[in-house]
């Protein structure tokens, strides 16, 4: 009785009678929306895999394994059965999950292991696991910076790194894609703030274009101003040794922050991080909310990415036989009359349509065709910029680079996209 007459009158009034109505409400809109995005040819559905993730799979409904050039599997690694054995030996070891935070009881000296080896293969002093990147980029901002700080970000990020930006109380600067000479207005701009901070991707996942990094690294130093770069799409794979956007452009260690995955190249699992100086980890150990709110990482996944890092370290083929399987693909499309885009050297070959209904139908073509690929248009891309956004595995062999080629030539020239 105690806890009715609590309840304001309000509170009351809405529980009965204008619960209906809102429901309702929300209902139709969600459905009109819905309905929506079918016809404009945006809405996405969900292909179920029932194997393994692998550079071929089988699909719920279909008799013949496809091949799969949509994964960020980049390495070839998800099912590799050192992973697989490094996984199940790390559960016999550590168990299935630490039922915990960090700093509760959710701390293994597995994790600590991890974490160094993160930083050693960086160059930096210190990392920090989360459950995913997108908690890396959510807990970062807000963490470091205050508002009397200025954070600088590149208009096509992705969207944890946004959302990890709306969170922070800093001055928010955006400077057009890649443009140094907007970056620099954004840094004369900014130049009361006390810490002013550059946020862009090293590799931009929907467009496989890659930041200038030595132009965005010298304007940096010019301008008295930190960096930091979101590693996902380069991690493990990208520049000569697999360290990344850095170590492609020569400047391996050299900057502040790098936020990556566990989830790509690395073993395709689950897991971010943040790598930089001690004192940035130990704050963010200290405040940033993902961290300090979200179970730890399963033993498993850090027995996988330990292994991964390893294997790294001994062998630079994966990364050799990646960038040859790249620069085949993209050549050979694009003297077909396809427009990829995006560094040559990166394995995201986004194959330009334009249009999202003819995006959506020509993934369904390529299936059929025994290629898996998917469609990408708005939210996901802007407007008018609608691809199938194709991904270059290290595993991947000659044999099915020219099935996925000849699919597409196919396709193209079925549907008018080539002639």
């Amino acid at each position: 009785m105690a806890l009715s007459r609590a309840v304001p009158r309000a509170c009351r009034a809405f529980s009965t009678s204008a619960a209906a109505p809102a429901a309702d409400t929300l209902k139709e809109r969600l459905t009109t929306g819905l309905g929506e995005m079918r016809e404009a040819g945006t809405y996405k559905k969900e292909r179920v895999i029932v194997t393994p993730q692998a550079t071929s799979v089988r699909v719920e409904g279909r008799d013949e394994p496809v091949d799969v050039f949509c994964a960020n599997n980049y390495l070839g690694l998800s099912n590799h059965p050192e992973l697989v054995k490094a996984a199940g030996s790390a559960m016999e070891s550590h168990g299935f999950g630490f039922s915990s935070v960090r700093f509760i009881c959710g701390t293994t000296d597995e994790h600590k292991r991890l974490e160094r080896a993160i930083a050693e293969f960086h160059g930096t002093e210190d990392a920090i696991l989360y459950p995913s990147c997108f908690d890396a980029n959510a807990g970062l901002f807000e963490a470091i910076l205050t508002p009397e700080d200025s954070i600088i970000s590149d208009e096509l990020n992705h969207a944890s790194i946004i959302d990890g930006v709306r969170l922070c109380k800093a001055n928010r600067y955006r400077y057009k894609h890649m443009d140094m000479g907007d970056l620099e207005r954004c840094l004369v701009e900014s130049a009361d703030s006390p810490v002013r901070l550059i946020a862009t991707d090293g590799a931009f996942s929907m467009d496989g274009d890659v930041a200038p990094l030595d132009e965005i690294h010298a304007l940096a130093q010019k301008h008295d101003a930190k960096l930091f770069i979101d590693e996902c799409h380069a991690t493990g794979f990208f520049g000569p040794t697999g360290r990344g956007t850095d170590e492609f452009f020569g400047l391996h260690g050299k900057v502040d922050i790098i936020n990556s995955t566990l989830g790509k190249a690395l073993g395709g699992a689950t897991g971010g991080y943040t790598a930089a100086s001690q004192e940035v980890v130990d704050t963010l150990r200290q405040k940033a909310r993902p961290y300090l709110f979200s179970n730890t990482v399963a033993p498993a996944v850090v027995g996988a990415s330990l292994r991964v890092l390893e294997m790294l370290n001994e062998d630079s083929s994966f990364v050799e036989r990646l960038r040859d399987s790249t620069h085949y693909f993209r050549d050979r499309l694009t003297e077909a009359g396809f427009t990829v885009s995006g560094n040559r050297d990166h394995p995201i070959c986004p194959v330009m349509l334009g249009d999202a209904r003819l995006a959506t139908e020509f993934a369904d073509h390529l299936l059929e065709r025994g290629i898996y690929a998917i469609g990408f248009s708005f939210p996901v891309v802007p407007k008018g910029k609608a691809r199938i956004r194709t991904q270059i595995s290290a595993a991947h062999t000659r044999e099915q680079l020219d099935r996925a080629i000849d699919a597409f030539i196919a396709v193209g020239r079925d549907l008018k996209v080539v002639a």
